[in-house]
């Protein structure tokens, strides 16, 4: 099984490495169309671009040093380097939106002439190359906050791609100069959408908020069922990462040996395991109320 998910981890850093080469390639190109054909659109897609091209560097050195061991001094580890990430870059998508919002407000009072037939062509080779990297990560975005942050980057900068090379030909047939900033303000307004939900969970992660999908009451009505528990308190559950949930709670037990709460601790982590996924658990056994 560890073997398995090394091979799956080294894969997707592949697969990010192949994708920060394209982008970059692709940013490069979308800057020098956009000066050249005077389109703001074109313009926003390379900053947008270039924003993806810095989330998937975070995601794969995260990525790497997420796998680091533990140390006296880290002794959780570094699996939330990557809760950062993915607070860093959708974060980071809110800053260039809103640049990108003044942009387009600013090109609506003036609009400017756009060489469409540029546009178009810069554009088409940009969604070809956002395609190819959706496609590589799409399959990892489900299984990291981190991988989904730059797959949402790629994903928003796919449909970017698709709304300039739809405004390029407006242009082109119709000569209507707002599509520009018009197609600017629809792609950011699609980015801040996405972005947002990946900031209230990453920051609801660093905040030791419980896991929504866990009833607090339910759980310890569950413990205090267990023969020989008379009651379940101060419990606090938090996740260190997506996948690590931690929990620690008082169990009052009747004033027996420290050997009798082994087979009380068995059915608690079976329950917590098998029903919450719950993977990490300390335990204080009281014979007496605790203050």
């Amino acid at each position: 099984m560890l073997n398995n998910h090394n091979h799956s981890v080294e894969k997707l850093s592949v697969k990010l490495f192949f994708s920060i080469i394209l982008n970059l390639s692709i940013t490069i190109a979308e800057i020098i169309g956009g000066l050249l054909s005077n389109s703001l659109a074109l313009l926003s897609d390379a900053v947008h671009n270039m924003s993806d091209t810095v989330s998937i560097v975070l995601t794969y050195v995260s990525l790497k040093i997420s796998r680091k061991p533990n140390t006296i001094k880290y002794t959780f580890g570094f699996k939330r380097i990557e809760i950062l990430s993915a607070l860093i870059n959708a974060a980071a998508l809110w800053v260039i939106s809103i640049f990108l919002l003044l942009h387009a407000y600013e090109r609506l009072q003036h609009p400017a002439p756009i060489n469409s037939k540029l546009m178009f062509i810069v554009a088409v080779i940009g969604l070809l190359a956002n395609l190819i990297s959706v496609l590589l990560l799409h399959r990892h975005s489900h299984d990291s906050l981190n991988v989904k942050s730059a797959y949402l980057h790629l994903l928003g900068d796919t449909f970017s791609s698709v709304g300039v090379i739809a405004g390029s030909i407006l242009l082109y047939f119709y000569k209507i100069a707002w599509i520009d900033p018009v197609v600017t303000i629809l792609i950011v307004i699609y980015i801040l959408k996405e972005s947002w939900s990946i900031i209230k969970e990453t920051l609801h992660i660093l905040m030791q908020g419980a896991p929504v999908n866990i009833d607090l009451t339910e759980l310890q009505k569950n413990i205090n069922e267990i023969c020989g528990v008379k009651n379940i308190h101060h419990t606090h559950i938090w996740m260190l990462s997506e996948k690590d949930i931690f929990l620690e709670t008082h169990i009052k037990v009747d004033d027996i040996p420290i050997s009798q709460t082994e087979n009380i601790t068995e059915k608690i982590q079976t329950i917590l395991n098998s029903k919450y996924n719950i993977n990490h658990i300390t335990i204080q056994y009281e014979q007496k109320d605790c203050k």
